[in-house]
């Protein structure tokens, strides 16, 4: 049976809140060889962008056309709480203290998901992640290098203009003027050090632009990965 899930769970804001809460919760890790995932070469790119920067609709694009396997840090995290498992239940209890998630379950939930996926994959998109420096540290130790960081760069005031005109259709609350605000600043916040630290292997994409002319960005800096790979 699957575990309910913490009042908030499905609210982005109270996601951002549980990973940068001040308490941090103990989960007990599970001992996970990621070895096949270093020694696979496959590519690994993390990509980062405020909240209605586009990004998601730039991986959709991705996987179609690279076939990259895309995986998303929150998604990870909800579908292990409402599959009931142990863990499952030890996260949404967490949650429901309004703990920490530990950077090390997340990490571990990731693996995971990677390990599961190397035989079909050709590479992956971390969707949102890492969400700090200290995150993007322990992924390079213990997983693999990141091949790539795609960070799709628009202004506070696109994003704000693009999350208010969704929220008139969506019904999300998270989609107003005061809350926007508040999810803008803790982006800039924990994302500014993971772009600076990783500058070398950072490509700042003009995200103001329409959908496909920001593809070609993505494009050139992919195909110019794979091709140092070849």
């Amino acid at each position: 049976m699957a575990a309910p899930i913490a009042k908030g769970w499905r609210d982005p804001l109270i996601l951002v809140l549980i990973v940068y809460g001040a308490q941090a919760a103990q989960i007990e890790r599970k001992q996970i060889d990621s070895t096949p995932l270093r020694e696979s070469g496959v590519p690994i790119i993390w990509v980062l962008g405020g909240p209605g920067s586009g990004k998601g609709t730039q991986c959709e694009r991705i996987v179609a056309k690279y076939g990259f396997t895309h995986l998303s840090s929150g998604d990870l995290l909800r579908a292990e709480v409402q599959s009931g498992s142990p863990r499952g239940q030890q996260l949404n209890a967490t949650m429901e203290r309004g703990e920490l998630v530990p950077l090390e379950v997340v990490l571990d939930l990731l693996k995971e998901a990677m390990l599961t996926k190397l035989s079909s994959s050709k590479g992956y998109l971390l969707d949102g992640y890492p969400r700090e420096a200290a995150q993007g540290e322990q992924f390079e130790s213990e997983v693999a290098p990141c091949s790539l960081v795609l960070f799709f760069n628009c202004s506070d005031a696109t994003l704000t203009e693009r999350l208010l005109k969704r929220g008139q259709s969506s019904g999300r609350v998270d989609d107003n003027e005061e809350t926007i605000k508040k999810r803008l600043n803790t982006f800039h916040q924990h994302s500014k050090p993971v772009i600076e630290k990783y500058a070398s292997k950072c490509k700042d994409i003009n995200a103001e632009r329409a959908p496909d002319d920001i593809f070609k960005d993505v494009e050139t800096s992919i195909d110019a990965l794979l091709a140092a790979k070849a």
